[in-house]
């Protein structure tokens, strides 16, 4: 069985894997959905919050945990992060899934790879205090204004990229992707494994079977390789 820790987009927390994450244990597995700063029904992290903050919850719930061999899961924004834990700490993971999620090079931020509607998004979001971005009406109430400063700090990145196996999940089923360039980049790349899913770009509410598919068989792959 393997251990899966899962890191969520823009203006969500931890509970919008929960059902992929129920449903992850039920199959034995272990999983751990991050809350990451800011980002809490009631904020307490006081200090200003970047890119380095969010790696940062990431590594620590993986020392504490102390945990090793982990499938690290992120979806959209949470790609940024999960690209600087594997730098950070290669030696605990044993492969990385990005559903519908940026995979950024040194010196890149989200603010780079979003795309204009995005960017004006995060502008006119921003606004209320200049510091955080509020989430679009209509979403889950559970959303929360997201830190400006993780979508504009870019990534710092220490090394090589880590030999870990590498999955990209495409969402192609809706027209304001920003991930097109990415998937046309990446499924020619032989270090990565891309899949096509045609939904919108919630995966574990509109794509449920197979992302939870995806995430079983790369266990099962880096498992039986180990």
């Amino acid at each position: 069985m393997a251990t899966f820790v899962l890191i969520p987009g823009g203006w969500r927390g931890g509970w919008w894997y929960a059902p992929l994450a129920a449903r992850l244990r039920a199959a034995g597995h272990a999983a751990y959905a991050v809350t990451l700063s800011g980002l809490e029904e009631t904020p307490t992290f006081l200090s200003p919050i970047n890119l380095e903050t969010h790696i940062a919850d990431v590594l620590a719930l993986l020392s504490v945990e102390d945990l090793s061999e982990v499938v690290l899961c992120a979806h959209s924004y949470g790609g940024m992060v999960a690209t600087g834990v594997a730098d950070r700490a290669p030696e605990r993971l044993a492969a990385l899934i990005y559903l519908d999620a940026f995979a950024p090079e040194h010196g890149q931020a989200w603010w780079d790879l979003a795309g204009d509607g995005y960017r004006e998004l995060a502008i006119a979001g921003a606004g209320h205090d200049g510091l955080t971005v509020m989430p679009r009406d209509g979403v889950d109430p559970r959303c929360r204004p997201h830190p400006l400063g993780t979508f504009v700090q870019r990534l710092r990145l220490t090394r090589q990229p880590p030999e870990l196996p590498r999955v990209f999940v495409y969402a192609s089923g809706w027209s304001a992707t920003p991930f097109a360039a990415q998937y046309e980049r990446l499924r020619s790349d032989p270090a990565w494994q891309v899949h096509v899913i045609d939904c919108g770009h919630d995966l574990v509410q509109h794509a449920p079977d197979e992302t939870f598919k995806i995430l079983s068989d790369t266990a099962r792959e880096v498992t039986t390789a180990g």
